[in-house]
Order: C-alpha cells, then structure tokens, then sequence
C-alpha cells in the first residue's frame, strides 16, 4: 500500500514538473514583440504594382505571383516608405525561380524611367543558393552574396515555406533564412523607401503561371534596438570600399578613407596641413567663410588621367559650394585661387548666390558644368546634410555628368560649340581649356564644409 503511495505521489510530481516546465518554456518561446501586419490577408489594400505585369492575387491569407511572358521584373510594393525596421516574412517558392524582397526602394521617373531600385533581399531556390543574400536590384549588383556562408545556404528549404528576418536599423542590414544568420550589411547609400514582392522576369521559353507565395508579412518599426538580434557573420563594410561588381569591372580606389596616399595640395608637393580632415572614413574641407582655397587649398591626385568614369559621394553644408575638377593642370594659374580645369559643380542651389550667376544660365548650379553648361532642371538632390553620388564619364573627349544615377548634362571636349561656350564664360583667357590629353582630379576648398566618400575611379 505504502509502495503503491509513493508510486502515486512521484507520478503526481513528475506530471505536475513536466507541467510547470512545459508552461515556462511556453512562456519564454513566445514572441512578444509588438508586430504590426504589412498584409491584411484578405487583400492588397496598402499595396501597388511597379515593374512589369506579373499576376498577384490573394488566396487563403497569401499573396500569390504568377509569372508572365514578355513583361520585365514586376513588383508588388507598398504604398508606405520605411526607413528603419525590422521585417519578417515567409515564403514558398517553385524551384525554376528567381525572386526576391525589396526594401528601402525606390521608383522616380528621372532613374531609368521609374524602374524600381535598392536592396533586394535575394530568393534563390538553385543550386547556388545565395537566399538572403543581399543584392542591388539595378544599381550595384552583388553586395553580400553567400558563397562563404555554407551553413545559411544550407538553410533553404525547397518546395516548404521559408522564413526571413531582416534588419534594417541605420546604414546595417541584416538577414536570417530559417533563423540561421545569412548577410550582415554596413552600407549607407539609400535610408528609405517601399517594401517589395517581387515576381522575375522570364526567359520566351519559360512557362507562363508558375508562382511565389508570401503570408505572414509582419513589421516593427519602433524601439528597434530593444528588439534587434546579434548576428555571427562578419559585416560586408562598403565605404570607401570597392563592391564585387566593380572589382571584376576593373575599378579602383581613388581614396582609401584612411590616409593621404596619392593625394597632394593643388600647389604643393605634400597634403595640406590645413584645412583638410580625415575623420571616420570621411575626407571633409573645413569651412573658412567661403574663401576660395584660403585654407588648404585644393587637393588634386598625383597621378593623370585620360578616358576615366569617376565615382565620388558628397555632402553639402547649408550655404556650401565646392567642385569636383578634371583635366586640372596645375601648373595653369600658380597665383591666387583655384586651380584651372573642368568642373562638376556641388552647391547649396538654394542658398547659394553662385545658382544664380554664371556666363551661360543655370550654369553654376550643382552637377553643373561649371560656367558653361546647366545640369538638367529635374535633376534628383538629396536635402542638405545627406549624401548624393556625382559621377563623371569621359571617353575619346565625350564627357557626361550624372546625380544620383541620372544623367543630367554631356558635351563633348574640343568641338565647336564647346569653344564657343568657352570663349563666352571666364575661362576664356586660359588657351585650350579643357582640351587637356590628360589631367589630375581635383577636390576645391572653397571655404565651405563639404565632405567626400566612396572616390573611385575606372580608367579605360
């Protein structure tokens, strides 16, 4: 009887334990993060189509793609733009293709005729398996691809429902596949934009129909840093660094974000003790009440350069006005001032009162030809304070000015209308200006704060 007892009061003990410690469990697994939903489930109110003309429909609480034939990549995005936040999802992918998820991304009609741009959180059911994986849907191309992270490639699941995590808090992003560790991103070049499905494009020969399915699309976009995961893979840092595209492309460094190393003042032989600073990876001219290269100086680069394509992200002061000079021969003018070359003008429009001087209208405004020729009027600027990329193109005396992607302006070096706009602005006393074979790269000081980032350079 006594045994019998002790039988009935252990298992009575044990069941009551293995009750207590379920519950506990329970209680720790749940998610308590405060989710708010991105689909409502029932349909795609809060959503709208960009790209190309693929199917989506909404089936038993999913958001259903379906290719089509002859279309380019179609996108269903949100209406909202997100900067920061923390996103999950799932999805179900046929294993013939390709897709992937927007985020911070955009669609204005200056790029490329609205088509859509930024991070791509990648969808890879092939036997590469590069799933959450960071792409640059029509911009950079690869910047975390997972070729050296076996244990998220092995992740995927095919013909099931996978799950992501991503991150996006600052200039890191960070993503999860089936709560494995995928990408870990430190890049700065877009903070906001709209959240995207995306449904590829297909080869002629493909089948029509086949499907991407997503449900369970859920957001926060508060207290982040309370709700945010460490990861174990080491971060993909692209400033001042080249990305895997441009490295098979042939770029290079023109600044190393660290040192001086192939720079030197206009009209010196070394760096400028002055006047210049290199803090955080970022190269910045002190202000010094607008006076031109009264502090420093210009800074050119020691070596020259024919046929280039020129990257360099800038960040203008309120009131600030500076440039970017090519085919500089800095031996022209050795006394007060600038020194003589082609110029990419970057200024405050607004507030500058250079926007509105110049020989030829327009022409001293930012990604302008300086004093010769305007950038276009519908040109993309980011506010004061953020960071915008110029970009110069010279191939066999054909030159191009872009912002931010867009082209705004080209020309070409030594025709006629070229000298005739010469001979109408101030560089009409310079003999052949601007028709140098070969020239230095030149960063002003003209007396504004101004920093610089990511300089690089192609040379063909």
């Amino acid at each position: 009887m006594k045994t019998t007892l002790k039988k009935c009061l252990f298992s009575a003990l044990t069941v009551a334990a293995f009750t207590l410690t379920t519950s506990c469990q329970s209680n720790e697994s749940k998610d308590t993060t405060p989710w708010k939903p991105l689909f409502n489930g029932e349909n795609l109110t809060g959503w709208n189509q960009k790209g190309g003309e693929a199917k989506y429909r909404v089936e038993d609480g999913k958001i259903i793609g379906s290719t089509v034939a002859n279309t380019p990549n179609s996108f269903m995005t949100t209406d909202e733009m997100y900067g920061d936040f923390i996103l999950e999802l799932e999805y179900k992918v046929d294993p013939s293709m390709n897709s992937g998820i927007q985020i911070r991304s955009n669609s204005i009609p200056q790029y490329r005729n609205g088509i859509v741009h930024g991070y791509q959180i990648e969808i890879d059911p092939s036997d590469r398996a590069w799933s959450a994986g960071i792409y640059d849907e029509k911009r950079r191309g690869w910047l975390f691809p997972l070729e050296n992270n076996p244990e998220a490639q092995k992740a995927f699941k095919q013909n099931e429902w996978n799950h992501y995590r991503i991150e996006a808090i600052g200039d890191t992003i960070k993503t999860w596949i089936n709560g494995v560790p995928a990408a870990h991103l430190i890049d700065g070049k877009t903070a906001k934009g709209f959240i995207g499905l995306q449904v590829h494009s297909i080869h002629k020969d493909a089948k029509e129909g086949t499907e991407i399915m997503w449900k369970n699309i859920n957001i926060l976009t508060e207290d982040l840093q309370k709700y945010s995961k460490k990861t174990t893979v080491e971060p993909v840092v692209t400033k001042n660094s080249l990305t895997i595209d441009e490295k098979k492309n042939g770029w290079e460094m023109l600044w190393d974000g660290k040192t001086t190393d192939g720079w030197r003042g206009a009209k010196l032989d070394k760096f400028p003790e002055n006047g210049w600073v290199i803090e955080d990876g970022i190269l910045t001219v002190k202000e010094n009440g607008g006076k031109e290269s009264a502090a420093g100086g210009d800074i050119v680069t020691k070596k020259l350069y024919k046929d280039f394509e020129l990257l360099v992200d800038f960040k203008l002061t309120e009131g600030a006005n500076s440039g970017i000079k090519y085919y500089v021969d800095t031996e022209i003018n050795k006394g007060p001032g600038s020194s003589i070359g082609l110029e990419y003008q970057i200024l405050d429009d607004a507030k500058h009162p250079d926007a509105k001087l110049g020989n030829h209208e327009g022409s001293r405004t930012v990604a302008s030809l300086y004093d010769l020729i305007q950038a276009d009027t519908n040109k993309p600027i980011n506010p004061i304070g953020e960071w915008n990329t110029a970009r110069i193109v010279s191939k066999n005396n054909h030159v191009e000015h872009w912002l931010n992607g867009v082209k705004v302006l080209e020309y070409e070096r030594g025709s006629e209308e070229f000298r005739k706009l010469v001979s109408e602005s101030k560089y009409e006393k310079w003999p052949n200006f601007g028709e140098l074979e070969k020239g230095s790269i030149l960063l002003q000081d003209h007396g504004n704060r101004v920093s610089f980032k990511n300089i690089k350079i192609k040379t063909y």
